[in-house]
């Protein structure tokens, strides 16, 4: 097997595939990339080598219900905007 990781773009992904992706992730504690990298594996039979890890953090770190990341999200949307000044 090749020991040089492979890059994959995936185009065209229906909202529908999106929100059960999202909820997936949200259900297995991993990032996007990792719950669509544990599905791949999961459907083609090679799931041993890749099953979920955890690394424990992910109980200390705790959680956000949406009410609250729409919270913090709507109170910090003035921080991703750059003024005009600065770029001169």
């Amino acid at each position: 097997m090749n020991a040089k990781m492979k890059h994959l773009s995936i185009r065209n992904v229906t909202s529908q595939l999106s929100e059960a992706l999202d909820n997936e992730r949200i259900k297995l504690g991993m990032s996007l990339n990792s719950t669509v990298l544990y599905l791949l594996n999961e459907s083609l039979g090679l799931s041993e080598s890749l099953k979920p890890k955890s690394n424990g953090l992910g109980q200390l770190a705790g959680g956000w219900t949406d009410e609250e990341f729409e919270e913090f999200n709507d109170s910090t949307s003035l921080t991703r905007s750059i003024d005009d000044d600065m770029w001169r």
